[in-house]
């Protein structure tokens, strides 16, 4: 029996992967070996690991420095690539490159989700030939993540680099979780910016865990440690079915989390008067049930996974404390993507709105707040998911049409007593058809003239005259929303529509 010896000396070595000192070196940087992470990450081990012996002929290239297989996630089968950065660095080599096209073949065909632990140094420049430019080159793997995007759910967990090239695998998932500290991407690094164009620049500057959580947004959420990522992994995954043609799990939940404040308490009457809108998301969801995405990364529009009675939802919510609850560009591309994100996987969309429109100015309009606002009504617009609208307190000018306003087919708009709709607030249109006139009065006078005139728009864009005109569908006891939206979304969840026949749009990128 010496040949099963020899196989299980064999199948113990690759398993150790790369040198100890490679192993020493990054339990030095609070980084695990990759099979500690998927034994962390799955429900028990990897039911099949393909491709184990990938290589083996070099004893210096264990699995080719990365491990493919299925294993289960909350009871649910997950294909997993995950990089071994014990072996040059996790670098991609023709096998490497192989084993990750077969395990997103393996996913597109099952249909099961797909996970991506990156940890890798990017291609070894001695096998760019066989690995880089061909058909099977690693230009696939991306090609693979765009067919497999809304089919089945992809998600990254960033625990050290992902250069070059390989930075696309994460711009691809639907979300990405990276440690700070460790995590990074780039297309090139500090060393050559600093030789091609003559940038000195830190690796933390250039595409650190923080930055990209923070300023790029390509980093949707940061966390610690890796136990943290694939924890947050784990819960993320909860609220998805497992491919596009499937509804997401429902689970047995707690009811809300108790407050000594009402939902009535919580908003204040003043429209411009801040609040914390994740008070009233709390008086909504299941309790513990909120899980943010993008939460550092233009924090005046929140969006995030929740439920209701143990069913998935997506929340797009403004938040007027921070800017307030005012749209930028870059609040309109997490919206657009949290929005597509949802409405693959069939998960039902509610909008919290306050707010008093996008920001104006020569500096969002050199950014292009048309074209990334354009963006946000479009994803919107195509949600076909069911979709409700609550009025919270403002919607002024296209921030109306952007949180899923009347003209956009939402399945119901709601709107709280002391809810003002128009094109812009009180204040600026007073100022805008009277600028002369007040200018005009002596100035004892104005303030007087200016309140008469603000109750009379406030007369004309009052809720009940709104309702009158069916522009709302309900004005509501803000206390009673939750189990408002509870009756709503379980009449709505036999929805089923087609937006519109085409081959696509042309979106406005």
């Amino acid at each position: 029996m010496s040949f099963v010896n020899e196989l299980e000396e064999k199948i113990d070595k690759i398993k150790q992967g790369g040198k100890e000192k490679y192993h020493e070196a990054n339990a030095a940087k609070g980084k695990l070996f990759v099979r500690k992470r998927l034994e962390l990450l799955f429900d028990e081990d990897l039911n099949i690991e393909d491709a184990f012996f990938a290589n083996c002929i070099d004893d210096s290239l264990p699995s080719d420095g990365v491990v493919t297989g299925i294993g289960k996630i909350n009871g649910q089968n997950v294909c997993v690539m995950a990089n071994d950065s014990t072996v040059k660095a996790g670098s991609w080599g023709k096998r490497t490159v192989e084993k990750i096209i077969r395990i997103q073949e393996t996913a597109l065909k099952l249909e099961i989700p797909i996970l991506y632990l990156v940890d890798s140094a990017g291609a070894r420049i001695t096998d760019q030939i066989e690995m880089f430019p061909g058909r099977r080159g690693a230009g696939r793997i991306f090609h693979n993540q765009i067919k497999l995007s809304g089919r089945v759910p992809q998600v990254c967990l960033l625990f050290g680099p992902s250069a070059a090239g390989g930075a696309y695998i994460p711009a691809f998932c639907d979300v990405v979780v990276m440690v700070n500290g460790n995590a990074s991407m780039y297309l090139g690094s500090p060393r050559m910016a600093e030789k091609v164009i003559g940038e000195k620049v830190t690796l933390e500057e250039m595409g650190g865990a923080n930055m990209h959580c923070t300023v790029s947004g390509v980093g949707d959420v940061l966390v610690e440690s890796e136990e943290e990522a694939i924890s947050y992994a784990i819960k993320y995954l909860s609220y998805f079915p497992k491919n596009f043609r499937s509804n997401p799990p429902v689970l047995n939940t707690k009811g809300i989390k108790q407050s000594d404040k009402t939902i009535t308490d919580i908003v204040p009457e003043n429209q411009n008067a801040a609040f914390n809108m994740f008070d009233l998301i709390d008086q909504i969801i299941d309790e513990d049930s909120f899980c943010e995405i993008k939460k550092k990364f233009a924090p005046e529009l929140i969006t995030g996974l929740a439920r209701l009675n143990g069913n998935s939802i997506g929340i797009i919510a403004n938040q007027p404390r921070v800017k307030g609850g005012v749209l930028f560009t870059d609040s309109a591309d997490k919206a657009a993507k949290f929005i597509q994100l949802c409405d693959a996987f069939n998960i039902p969309l509610l909008f919290l709105t306050d707010v008093p429109g996008f920001m104006i100015g020569t500096k969002v309009e050199r950014e292009g707040i048309i074209r990334h606002g354009a963006k946000m009504l479009s994803s919107m617009s195509e949600a076909t998911v069911p979709k409700i609208s609550v009025i919270v307190r403002k919607a002024y000018g296209a921030g109306l049409y952007a949180m899923a306003g009347p003209a956009f087919d939402p399945d119901c708009v709601i709107a709280f007593p002391n809810a003002q709709i128009a094109v812009m607030g009180p204040e600026a249109a007073v100022n805008a058809v009277n600028a002369n006139k007040i200018a005009e009065l002596p100035e004892e006078e104005r303030a007087a003239f200016i309140k008469e005139k603000q109750d009379e728009y406030k007369e004309e864009i009052d809720v009940y005259r709104l309702a009158s005109e069916l522009v709302v569908d309900d004005i509501i006891n803000p206390d009673q929303l939750r189990k408002e939206l509870l009756e709503r979304y379980a009449i709505y969840a036999d929805k089923n529509i087609i937006f519109t026949e085409r081959k696509h749009g042309v979106y406005p990128v």
